[in-house]
């Protein structure tokens, strides 16, 4: 029996988990579910190395984002093979990829929220329900009473009651479930006279989800898995806007939208510790297998691995053919039917820089999944439906194009920076890429604060951003910043008596606020 928290946390990717932690170190009773069996989320279970701005090793994230990614790098210190000059880098880059300055194996990421998790739990203050998934909300008087859940592995069903209910689900599926209003898609162009948005508003029209999946290469071997069912179709599949066919490496520069061929080749000589992980110099997006790779084997005691391991998360396999808010099913077997085909292209018809074709030594890897066939266990989910909040963000707030290069809204209430371009990948509208640069950009309150509902608060990308501004609030330390402050608000509220209302909208309840974040910035 589960006794009833003070706040309920729906959804256990990364703004979950930080929201869990701030209302617990509050002191604040937490019940916290997760669809999959792996907290995480983007970390973890959908298998994506973090996306950061270029200054994140210096400032421009939260202290416990920070011990996170600290606590990432001790894990590999600690545990492996490390050669002595990998070992003393204070800015250890455990993959080497390009991705990010911090490329690693899922599986690290989730010991590591699971330790930060774990004195809460040993406490009481904290319940961890995985493969649960919420299915139905009541509300009433604007206040949401009631959310139940069902049990993933034996379908049973447990409703929950809470004084504050945060929505950190992938799709902002608590919105939906409690009638929370939100917008999904795109909006039209007259709506916030963003120069980017079309003419009329397309809720269809949502950035394409990604099914990863993780690959090492052992040359000699023949690892090449069953034709997938879709295969034929996706080997033929040319979209209108592409340079050739999806399963290539010819495809448009996300920012130029010029044809730029891409390289795959696995397991270079480089020495790992000559890259330079900047993608405000270089997106480095045009070597597959370095991109986002997350196991340097030359980072290692020679021979303590016989391949580097890499994540697929590429232009080849950007899903846009049905839109996952509404058709989740249709869109994730499309997905993973599209992510399968690309692994057999490589391993038996890519081109080869020896003029050879196929590359049958790729080994999926689902000991780094946690899969039976190395995809990982959730869809990347790029776009959430968004909350219709006191405060919406929208490209004149962020493009450097319209504000300048010094320019950018800035907030009376601001609890959180971040700064990534707006980055929209191909959409199920037909869209390209719409890759716009954007400057460092403040997280205002009041876009975790609904316009009505008086005790949810949206904890993830569904925060009052549009689809346009989604595009450079939708990453990994600006997604843990927003849950970090919806839990820290919803326990605050409980402490003071208030409404997350009030809290935005008067100075002094604010302030009050902010000075609480403040001492509470390092963890205990």
């Amino acid at each position: 029996m589960i006794p009833e928290p003070d706040i309920l946390v729906v959804g256990g990717g990364l703004g979950g988990v930080a929201a869990a932690l701030a209302a617990c170190r509050a002191g604040r009773s937490v019940v916290l579910t997760e669809e999959t069996d792996w907290i995480g989320g983007q970390l973890t279970s959908q298998a994506v190395p973090p996306d950061e701005h270029p200054w994140v090793e210096q400032f421009g994230t939260t202290a416990t984002y920070r011990q996170l990614r600290e606590g990432i790098r001790s894990y590999y210190r600690q545990w492996y093979p490390l050669r002595a000059e990998a070992r003393a880098l204070t800015d250890l880059n455990p993959g080497a990829g390009r991705v990010s300055k911090l490329c690693h194996e899922p599986r690290v990421a989730l010991a590591v929220l699971e330790g930060m998790l774990a004195p809460h739990r040993a406490a009481g203050r904290l319940t961890v329900l995985t493969e649960h998934r919420p299915v139905a909300a009541e509300s009433d008087n604007d206040v949401v009473r009631s959310v139940t859940l069902q049990d993933l592995r034996d379908g049973t069903r447990r409703t929950l009651a809470a004084r504050y209910v945060l929505d950190a689900t992938e799709t902002g599926e608590l919105l939906h479930l409690a009638g929370v209003e939100h917008a999904t898609g795109a909006e039209s162009r007259a709506e916030f006279d963003e120069p980017h948005a079309p003419e009329q508003a397309r809720p269809d029209n949502q950035q394409g989800i990604t099914v990863c999946f993780a690959v090492s290469h052992h040359e000699g071997e023949d690892h090449t898995i069953d034709r997938p069912a879709d295969y034929d179709f996706w080997r033929s599949y040319r979209p209108d806007f592409w340079p050739g066919p999806l399963l290539g490496f010819q495809a448009p520069d996300p920012r130029t939208l010029e044809p730029v061929p891409r390289t795959f080749v696995p397991n270079p000589d480089l020495d790992p510790l000559a890259v330079n992980a900047d993608q405000s110099a270089d997106a480095g997006d045009k070597e597959l297998w370095g991109f986002r790779r997350i196991l340097a084997r030359k980072l290692h005691t020679d021979g303590a691995f016989d391949s580097d391991i890499t994540l697929a998360n590429w232009p080849l396999n950007d899903y846009w053919l049905a839109p996952y808010i509404g058709r989740e099913a249709e869109a994730l077997a499309g997905a993973r039917q599209l992510s399968l085909s690309v692994l057999y292209w490589l391993q038996t018809e890519a081109p080869r820089a020896d003029g050879g074709t196929g590359f049958p030594g790729l080994r999926p890897r689902p000991d780094v999944t946690g899969t039976a066939d190395g995809l990982a266990k959730a869809a990347y989910v790029r776009e959430s439906r968004r909350i219709k909040a006191v405060t919406t963000v929208t490209e004149h707030d962020v493009a450097i194009d319209l504000v300048g290069p010094y320019g950018g809204t800035r907030y009376r209430d601001s609890v959180g920076v971040g700064n990534y371009r707006i980055d929209l990948h191909p959409s199920t509208g037909g869209d390209n890429y719409i890759d716009i640069g954007s400057v460092p950009f403040e997280i205002p309150l009041g876009a975790l604060v609904p316009r009505r509902v008086r005790n949810l608060l949206p904890a993830g990308k569904d925060i009052g951003t549009t689809h346009i501004t989604n595009g450079c609030y939708r990453l990994h330390p600006v997604e843990w910043n927003v849950g970090e402050v919806a839990g820290a608000l919803a326990a605050h509220c409980l402490a003071e008596d208030v409404e997350p209302q009030q809290v935005q909208a008067e100075d002094k309840r604010y302030e009050e606020f902010a000075r609480l974040r403040r001492t509470r910035r390092s963890p205990p």
